[in-house]
């Protein structure tokens, strides 16, 4: 006679046998005791492997008051921030009010501040150095030698890094002599160094002069007649990236 344990031992083989055979036509794997629904039936899962996500360029700032702000305009203000919003960059901005290639700021011009708040960072993808207001009163075959020195520096540390030479920031469309003759100097040995080179003075980003409330300077520069207001700065932005996006380097990739 068989026992009542035998009978409940013989049930329990019968529902696991059945429960197999439904788990095989259905699809699904038993693993300890649990139903999972196999990955090819269910679509893609968590365990497969996805693409990831484009990192965001990093891009790199040197600069003067432009760049990092003067008074009343604060560094996340500044064109190089603006211009770091609309292309979707990590931006790190570095230099310092007055400076210049040659002119020197609380003791340090373009390289040294180079050195000490950029060089010594991971690679950007892209820097961008844009000076030579702070030069005007020096000679331009000097201001040229320093941005030379400069870009070799950089070029040096950061071998697959892009790097975009920009020429002075003026705040009306006649800027003095010795920051047009910056500008050209600047531009020449951008064309030797085979680096691309955006020219605000030769574009005419900022027309007409604030005094005389003409042009669009009395819209974007403030009462010193030199700085962008915020508003100034955000325009300047969208002549920039218009010129990178010119050149292919709205979204630039560090070579490798």
């Amino acid at each position: 006679m068989t026992s009542r344990r035998a009978r409940r031992g013989a049930a329990t083989l019968v529902l696991c046998l059945s429960l197999a055979a439904a788990v095989s036509a259905s699809g699904c794997s038993v693993f300890r005791g649990s139903v999972h629904r196999q990955a090819a039936a269910d679509g893609p899962g968590q365990g497969e492997r996805q693409k990831p996500a484009k990192s965001p360029s990093v891009v790199m700032f040197l600069g003067d008051s432009y760049t990092v702000g003067d008074r009343g305009v604060e560094p996340e203000e500044t064109f190089a921030s603006a211009a770091a919003r609309l292309l979707g960059w990590q931006v790190v901005v570095g230099g310092r009010a007055g400076a210049g290639f040659v002119k020197t700021s609380a003791g340090a011009a373009y390289l040294g501040l180079f050195e000490s708040q950029l060089g010594w960072r991971p690679a950007p993808d892209m820097l961008i150095v844009s000076g030579g207001h702070n030069d005007w009163r020096i000679p331009a075959p000097q201001v040229a030698a320093a941005a030379h020195l400069l870009i070799e520096r950089a070029r040096q540390r950061w071998p697959g890094t892009h790097v975009v030479l920009m020429g002075p920031l003026w705040g009306s469309e006649t800027p003095l002599p010795g920051a047009v003759a910056v500008r050209d100097a600047l531009r020449n040995l951008a064309a030797q160094l085979g680096v691309p080179f955006v020219d605000p003075i030769g574009e005419r980003w900022i027309t007409g002069d604030r005094t005389a409330g003409t042009g669009n300077a009395a819209q974007y520069i403030k009462r010193d007649r030199t700085h962008p207001s915020p508003a100034g700065h955000r325009y300047v932005a969208t002549r920039l990236v218009s010129d990178l996006t010119r050149l292919g380097l709205d979204r630039p990739v560090r070579k490798s």
